[in-house]
C-alpha cells in the first residue's frame, strides 16, 4: 500500500509540473530591428491594447512620465553615436520614456534599463537624453501600441509611436557618412598589420603555405609605426614559422628578440615560451 500512495505521489508531481497552462499575454512582447544606414537600431517592448479605453490623456495621463509600453522598460539600442535635436546621444542601450502632453511630447532616454516601469526614484543623471516631438492626429486607428522605425534615409530615420488616433514621431540622425567614410579610407589603405599577422597565424596553424605565412608576419612587422616596439607576439609568430621552415638559426635570433620584447612588457608566459623555444631549437 506504501509503494501506491508514493507511485500516485509521484505521478501527481509530473502532472502538475508539465502541466503548466499558456496563455496569450495581455501585453504581447515586441522587437523591432531595423539598419539605419550603417547603424543597427534595437527597440524592445511590450504592446498593450487600448480595449475601448480612451488612451492619452486618461489610461496615459498627459503630464506624467509613461513607461512607453507595459511591463519591463521600453529599450532602444543603437551600435553608433546618433543626433537627435542636434544633441549627441552615445551608441548604448537605454530605455525610452515619454512624457505625453496635449501639444507636445517629450522624449527621454535613460541609462539605466532595468526598472519595471518607471524608476522607483527618478535620477536625472541617468538621463541621456532629452528631445521634443509633437503629437498628431491620425485617421488611422491603432488599437494596440505600436513603435515602428519611419522614413529610411541613409541618414535618418523616425521612432514612430502609434496609439489609438495619435502618432509622435522622434527623427534622428546616425553617422553613415562618417562611418563609410572610414571604411572605404581603410580599405584603400590596404591591409593593417594586425591584418597580415592573423593571415600569417592561419597559415601557420593550419600547416599552409609556410613562405607566405613568413612573407605576412614580416608585413606586419614592417607596419609597426615608428617609435614602437615590435609587439613580441609577432616576432614570436615569426620565430614559430621560421623553425617550421627548418631555418632554426633564424628562428633563435628572432626568439631572442621576442623574449627581449615580452621581458620589457613583463608578459611571463611568452618569456617562458621563447626561452623553452630558444633551448630547443639550440639543441638541434
Amino acid at each position: 500500500m506504501k509503494k501506491i500512495f508514493t507511485l500516485l505521489a509521484i505521478v501527481i508531481v509530473t502532472f502538475y509540473v508539465n502541466a503548466q497552462v499558456k496563455t496569450p499575454q495581455p501585453s504581447p512582447k515586441a522587437v523591432v530591428s531595423q539598419v539605419v544606414g550603417l547603424t543597427d537600431v534595437t527597440i524592445d517592448y511590450s504592446r498593450p491594447s487600448a480595449k475601448g479605453r480612451v488612451v492619452f490623456g486618461d489610461l496615459v495621463p498627459f503630464g506624467k512620465i509613461w513607461r512607453t509600453g507595459a511591463n519591463a522598460n521600453t529599450t532602444v539600442s543603437f551600435s553608433d553615436d546618433i543626433i537627435i535635436g542636434g544633441k549627441t546621444l552615445a551608441k548604448g542601450k537605454y530605455a525610452l520614456y515619454t512624457l505625453p502632453k496635449a501639444d507636445n511630447w517629450e522624449v527621454i532616454f535613460y541609462k539605466t534599463t532595468d526598472n519595471w516601469g518607471t524608476p522607483e526614484e527618478w535620477n536625472e543623471s541617468n538621463v541621456a537624453l532629452r528631445a521634443n516631438a509633437k503629437p498628431e492626429p491620425t485617421n488611422r486607428k491603432a488599437e494596440t501600441f505600436t513603435i515602428a522605425i519611419s522614413n529610411l534615409t541613409n541618414d535618418s530615420a523616425f521612432i514612430e509611436l502609434s496609439w489609438e488616433n495619435t502618432v509622435v514621431a522622434l527623427p534622428f540622425e546616425v553617422p553613415t557618412k562618417k562611418t563609410a567614410t572610414a571604411s572605404i579610407t581603410k580599405a584603400l589603405a590596404g591591409p593593417s598589420a594586425g591584418d597580415y599577422y592573423s593571415s600569417a597565424q592561419y597559415f601557420l596553424q593550419s600547416n599552409g603555405d609556410l613562405n607566405k605565412a613568413l612573407e605576412y608576419i614580416n608585413k606586419a612587422i614592417s607596419l609597426t609605426k615608428t617609435g614602437e616596439d615590435v609587439p613580441f607576439y609577432y616576432l614570436r609568430q615569426k620565430s614559430l614559422i621560421q623553425a617550421k621552415l627548418n631555418d632554426k638559426k633564424g628562428a633563435i635570433e628572432t626568439a631572442k628578440l621576442s623574449l627581449a620584447a615580452a621581458e620589457k612588457a613583463k608578459n611571463s608566459d611568452y618569456v617562458k615560451m621563447n626561452n623553452d623555444s630558444i633551448l630547443e631549437w639550440s639543441k638541434k
